[in-house]
């Protein structure tokens, strides 16, 4: 400590001495006259600040010589680290520069040039912690991707950039797709970063598209005691892995612990229809059917929904059309002008074959708010009250061209689901599925439960109609069966949607057939 308190005075002191130097050369009128042997060399002010700016220049050359006489006797001395740090100096300077630019030619994305100035700072450089990361960035814009790699597997062994490396694997593994390594590789990460914002919504992508509810529970958690993630948002969310973790339970006929994640969906998200659906099904399992009811009234009122209706109607499905139609009362109440209790009622009603009742559900729906579903319904009312071929097959027409109506669309690609699923088919975003109409023109869905709706067996089907030898043929190709309106079990949504035309073709047949065989019975 006391060293370089005394080249601090005494640099001090050169300089004061300087100065009172140069302002007395300055008082001399005639300059600076020098005596040598009998002769006087005169010299004027500014040959006399010349003259010492050389001198200090020389006097800096002369103490790096004696700083380097010095190291070498110190070499010959015995001390040998003398020399050697005197040129490790220059040689890890130029490490350095090498080092800066590899970065900058990194940044500008020129990989192979970055490469090879990190490689020379890896050279002279003694600090592989810092070359390493460069090198790797470097090589993987070069597309050197086994150096990268094991520039990255290097770093593991040095706890100060084993999170590095790790994070730097496990990018690598998600561009080749390895989903799996790359999970194991962020929860090993994770057990170093906890808080690292990235990180952990990387490993709750990896999680949720795994579908390891638990583990991303546990991540969502991490991200809320990191204050990466809104309250609310992660309230959703939560709701959303327990019910996916509910349904993966139900799916497996397991309705213990897991099962209950699914009233924790409900309560959580109680506008949710497949949280709803899902908590009725466990309380029916277990012998519940009023809780059932309530769970399902309770979403109905807030975001009615045929899968309500479905679910509702799966609570006693042996129930007679007129015994259900009274069972219904309580939903149809808590919302009667939305048009998915409109074309509930009218359902129910085409079921005990009261089309009257049917067509006063209706309304102007199908004028007002024309779906596929909607103008299907109005086309079996006509049916069954006896109306001309011509009237149902204008409804059929109209229906073919007719929007779809809400489907469960993913928010994030537009891909259409058969029913809803935490992560979407297409492209594995979590809770992007919501019900919404899209577009007219939009591919319809596959399983549109337009023309008439799963919760009643509406139609007999031991007979068929009678042929109109006045009709214009009909091009639309017949169904291979009839299609059982009864209500059926989830299934996985579709990775491709079929042709809607066609699909609507096959419905619109069923719709026509079953209708003229109620009414040929009936006449009957």
């Amino acid at each position: 400590m006391l060293w370089p308190l005394i080249k601090i005075v005494l640099f001090v002191a050169l300089v004061t001495a300087a100065a009172f130097g140069v302002m007395w050369v300055m008082e001399q009128d005639g300059g600076l006259t020098v005596a040598i042997g009998g002769r006087e060399y005169p010299f004027s002010p500014v040959e006399v600040l010349v003259f010492v700016l050389i001198a200090l220049v020389v006097l800096a050359i002369l103490l790096k010589l004696a700083g380097f006489l010095v190291a070498l006797m110190r070499f010959f001395a015995g001390d040998e680290t003398a020399v050697s740090r005197y040129f490790d100096r220059n040689r890890e300077r130029r490490g350095f520069n090498a080092l800066g630019e590899a970065m900058m030619l990194n940044a500008s994305g020129d990989g192979k040039a970055a490469l090879a100035r990190a490689r020379s700072a890896d050279k002279k450089l003694a600090r592989p912690e810092l070359t390493r990361l460069v090198t790797a960035q470097a090589a993987e814009l070069a597309g050197e991707r086994a150096v990268a790699e094991e520039e990255y597997k290097a770093m593991l062994t040095d706890p100060r950039t084993r999170f590095v490396g790790i994070h730097g694997l496990m990018r690598q593994r998600l561009a080749m797709g390895e989903t799996e390594t790359a999970l194991k590789l962020a929860e090993k990460a994770f057990a170093l970063r906890p808080k690292h914002e990235a990180l952990l919504g990387t490993l709750f992508t990896l999680q949720t598209e795994q579908d390891h509810w638990r583990g991303a529970r546990r991540t969502l958690a991490a991200q809320v005691k990191a204050g990466t993630l809104p309250r609310d948002v992660a309230n959703r969310r939560d709701a959303m892995l327990n019910l996916a973790l509910a349904r993966t339970a139900i799916a497996e006929e397991n309705y213990g612990e897991e099962a209950d994640a699914a009233l924790e969906a409900h309560r959580l998200s109680p506008d949710h229809v497949a949280a709803s659906v899902a908590a009725s099904r466990v309380h029916l399992h277990r012998e519940s059917p009023r809780a059932a009811q309530r769970v399902l009234l309770k979403t109905w009122k807030l975001n009615p929904h045929p899968d309500l209706a479905a679910a509702y109607a799966a609570i006693e499905p042996e129930e007679s059309a007129a015994a259900r139609r009274k069972r219904f009362e309580p939903l149809v109440k808590a919302n009667p002008d939305h048009p998915e209790t409109k074309m509930l009622v009218a359902e129910m009603a085409v079921a005990e074959e009261d089309f009257p009742a049917a067509r006063r559900a209706m309304g102007t729906l199908a004028t007002d708010q024309p779906t596929t579903r909607a103008l299907a319904l109005m086309a079996a009312i006509e049916r069954g009250e006896g109306a001309e071929d011509r009237v149902v097959r204008a409804w059929l027409a109209r229906a073919l061209t007719a929007p779809v109506g809400p489907q469960w669309v993913c928010t994030n690609c537009r891909t259409i689901h058969s029913e809803w699923s935490a992560v979407c088919s297409n492209c594995d975003a979590f809770d992007t599925i919501s019900w919404i109409e899209l577009p007219q023109g939009a591919p319809a869905r596959a399983e549109s439960a337009a023309m008439l709706p799963v919760i009643t067996g509406m139609f007999g089907r031991d007979q068929e109609p009678e042929a109109d030898p006045e009709a214009e043929p009909d091009d639309t190709p017949a169904p291979d069966e009839v299609v059982d309106p009864t209500p059926a079990e989830p299934v996985e949504a579709p990775t491709a949607p079929r042709e809607p035309k066609a699909d609507i073709d096959e419905i619109a047949h069923d719709v026509t057939d079953t209708a003229a065989g109620r009414t040929a019975k009936k006449s009957g």
